[in-house]
């Protein structure tokens, strides 16, 4: 999906909402394990009930690959469910030698069709490259990150700022805004203006509101651009809105939520 085709979702919905299927066995009611494939049936409920609410999907990685062979074709079956309109996301956190991401980009934009996969830009731009060879398709790079550990190297001072500024800055001149986003999480909402400064017309996935605490109202005053930028992603609060029958009611009626306070501030 290309830049242009994903503002026009976000505009037509009035919706920034990324809806992250981590989707954690333990979690789901208890009633689908009985079911072959649970996880499976869980994803496909909740995307039947919010795919007209949200602009993404976000699949954490870890939570199919957990389940060795299977969880592949449980994320393959799942993402089925996703219609063509939707961004969706590898969130793979990937990482490597050039030849090595080389691969990785190979599994997640050709073998499984995302249009987007997390990455992680320790090892240079060597590492980032070979993901941005792809037409219509998107590199998230790690920037500001919303866990409490962030703060470990992230905001290290670095000749008069902090690391992660650096690692925007850099970073951003390897792709553009139509082929590179940045996370930046929620629980930061102080520096988005900042943020901004640096990455005026970049989009931004921003974990880090519901579960963690971010609040919404201040990443969509302080974080959106002219195009609004954002995608901002609820994992948690939406998929375990209820333990009961009705979990994909209640997981739209959630993203409902989400949707009235974004609705208004989406610019036109």
């Amino acid at each position: 999906m290309d830049y242009t085709r994903l503002v026009s979702e976000i505009k037509h919905k009035k919706s920034n909402l990324c809806i992250g299927l981590d989707t954690d066995i333990k979690k789901i009611p208890e009633f689908l394990l009985k079911e072959q494939d649970p996880v499976y049936i869980f994803n496909r409920e909740i995307i039947q009930a919010t795919s007209d609410l949200c602009v993404a999907y976000k699949p954490n990685m870890a939570f199919y690959e957990c389940m060795g062979p299977r969880g592949w074709e449980t994320l393959v079956k799942s993402m089925d469910w996703v219609p063509d309109n939707i961004f969706t996301i590898a969130d793979a956190k990937r990482g490597d030698i050039g030849n090595t991401s080389l691969m990785y980009a190979k599994t997640f934009f050709e073998t499984y069709d995302f249009d987007a996969v997390t990455i992680s830009p320790y090892m240079g731009e060597d590492s980032v490259t070979p993901f941005l060879g792809y037409q219509d398709k998107w590199v998230i790079v790690l920037g500001l990150t919303s866990n409490k550990g962030s703060a470990d190297f992230q905001r290290l001072e670095c000749e008069g700022k902090p690391l992660y500024q650096h690692v925007l800055e850099k970073v951003s001149s390897w792709g553009n805004p139509g082929n590179m986003m940045f996370v930046t999480g929620a629980t930061h909402a102080s520096d988005f203006a900042g943020l901004r400064v640096i990455l005026p017309e970049h989009f931004f996935l921003v974990p880090g509101v519901g579960a963690q605490g971010g609040d919404l109202h201040t990443i969509l005053e302080s974080g959106q651009n002219q195009d609004s930028g954002l995608l901002i992603n609820v994992s948690r609060d939406i998929l375990y809105a209820s333990n009961n029958k009705d979990f994909a009611e209640a997981a739209r009626n959630k993203a409902l939520s989400y949707l009235s306070v974004m609705e208004s501030k989406i610019p036109v």
